[in-house]
C-alpha cells in the first residue's frame, strides 16, 4: 500500500511537474506553428477559468474551427466589449505573435494592475490569435509558401490559382479601389463581397453585437503604421479627429518604449487606397475606434521579421493598443477624463513593459 502511495505521489508530482514547465517553457518571443498556437489557447483557459474561455465562431473554407479568446470578468450583465484578431494575411507571422503576447500580459496586469482589473469587469477582449487559419498553416508548409497572403479557397471557374484577399473581401467600397479580379492576384477580392468563409464569420459575429463593441483593432504588418478609416480617398470618418487624436497618442505611447515611430493617417494618405477591409467594413457598422496596426519593421526584413525582433516589437504594439483601448474605456465609464487617463497609464506601461516575466 505504501508503495503505492509513493508511486501516485510520484506520478502526481512528475504530472504537476510537466504542466509547470509547459507554461513556463511557452515562448512568446518565437513563431509558433498553428497547433502550438491552438494547444496555447487551450492552456491559458486552463489556467485562466475564471475569465478566460473560448468560443468557436466559424469554419475556413477548409473545415478548420475559426476560434476566438473571450476574456474578462463574468458580471452577469450585458458588457462593452474590444475586438482585435491577428494573422487575417497568412504571412504576417509577427501579428499572431502579437496576439499571444497581448493576451498574456493583459492577464499578468489583471492580477496586478488596479486599471486593468477595473478594464477586465467593464470590458470583454475578444480576441483572434489567427483568423486565417488555412493560409497560416499554409504559410508554414516550406520555404516556397513562406509568403502566401490569401485564404486557401479555390479560384471561380477555370482559374487555377487558389485564395481571396481576406481584408480586400469585406462589404464597403467593394471592388472599387487597390483590388483585383484577378484570382491568381495577392489582392483578389473574391467573387462578391463577403464570399469567404473567414470573412463571414467577422461579419456575423461582429455585425450581430455591433453596439457592444467600443473598439476593432486588427493587427498586420509591416510598415509601423496606425491606419485610420477610410481607404477611400473619396469617404471620411464621421470621427476623423478623435481618430486621428487618439492615433497620434497611441503613436507616442509606442515611441516612448523602443523609440520606434510610428506613421498615423489614412491609408491613402500615408500607404495607398484600398477597399473591401474589415476595418472600414467595421467603422461603416459604427464601431468608433477602429485600427490598423502595422508592426516593424519598415522593409528591411519586411514579412520575415527575426525572431529577436518579437519581444520589441510586442512591447511597442502593446503600449499603443492599450492606449487606445484605456481611453475607449475611460471614455465610456469615466467620461471626459478618457485622454488624460489613458495618456498617464500607458506612460506607465511604457516604463514597466519590458520587466515583465514568461508566465
Amino acid at each position: 500500500m505504501l508503495n503505492f502511495v509513493g508511486l501516485s505521489l510520484v506520478v502526481l508530482i512528475s504530472a504537476v511537474g510537466a504542466a509547470t514547465i509547459e507554461r513556463v517553457e511557452y515562448d512568446y518571443y518565437k513563431y509558433h506553428p498553428m497547433p502550438e498556437i491552438t494547444n496555447w489557447m487551450d492552456l491559458i483557459v486552463r489556467d485562466y477559468p475564471d475569465v478566460v474561455s473560448i468560443i468557436t465562431y466559424g469554419k475556413t473554407y477548409e473545415d478548420r474551427n475559426i476560434k476566438l479568446l473571450k476574456i474578462g470578468v463574468n458580471t452577469g450583465e450585458k458588457k462593452k466589449a474590444i475586438w482585435m484578431d491577428c494573422g487575417i494575411h497568412a504571412r504576417e507571422w509577427i501579428s499572431p505573435a502579437f496576439c499571444q503576447y497581448f493576451v498574456r500580459q493583459i492577464l499578468q496586469a489583471y492580477k496586478t494592475d488596479p486599471k486593468m482589473e477595473e478594464m477586465m469587469k467593464n470590458l470583454d477582449f475578444y480576441v483572434t490569435p489567427v483568423l486565417n487559419i488555412d493560409g497560416y498553416i499554409y504559410s508554414w508548409k516550406d520555404n516556397t509558401t513562406r509568403l502566401w497572403r490569401k485564404n486557401r479557397s479555390p479560384g471561380p471557374g477555370n482559374c487555377t490559382c487558389y485564395g481571396t484577399d481576406l481584408n480586400r473581401n469585406f462589404d464597403v467600397n467593394w471592388g472599387t479601389l487597390g483590388i483585383s479580379f484577378n484570382c491568381c492576384s495577392n489582392i483578389y477580392c473574391g467573387r462578391k463581397p463577403t464570399s469567404e468563409h473567414e470573412a463571414q464569420a467577422v461579419t456575423y459575429f461582429v455585425g450581430t453585437r455591433k453596439d457592444d463593441f467600443l473598439c476593432f483593432l486588427t493587427i498586420h504588418s509591416y510598415g509601423q503604421l496606425l491606419l485610420v478609416s477610410y481607404g477611400h480617398p473619396n469617404v471620411t470618418a464621421p470621427n476623423y479627429k478623435e481618430l486621428m487624436d487618439v492615433g497620434l497618442a497611441a503613436a507616442e505611447a509606442i515611441r516612448k518604449v523602443h523609440g520606434m515611430n510610428y506613421t498615423v493617417g489614412t491609408s491613402p494618405d500615408i500607404l495607398y487606397s484600398h477597399s473591401g477591409t474589415s476595418q472600414d467594413w467595421a467603422q461603416m457598422l459604427g464601431i468608433p475606434l477602429t485600427y490598423t496596426f502595422e508592426l516593424r519593421d519598415k522593409g528591411q526584413y519586411g514579412f520575415e521579421l527575426p525572431e529577436e525582433q518579437i519581444q520589441p516589437a510586442c512591447e511597442e504594439a502593446y503600449s499603443g493598443a492599450l492606449h487606445i483601448i484605456t481611453y475607449a474605456h475611460d471614455k465610456t465609464f469615466n467620461g471626459a477624463v478618457a485622454t488624460a487617463a489613458a495618456t498617464l497609464w500607458t506612460m506607465v506601461l511604457a516604463v514597466g513593459v519590458t520587466s515583465t516575466t514568461l508566465m
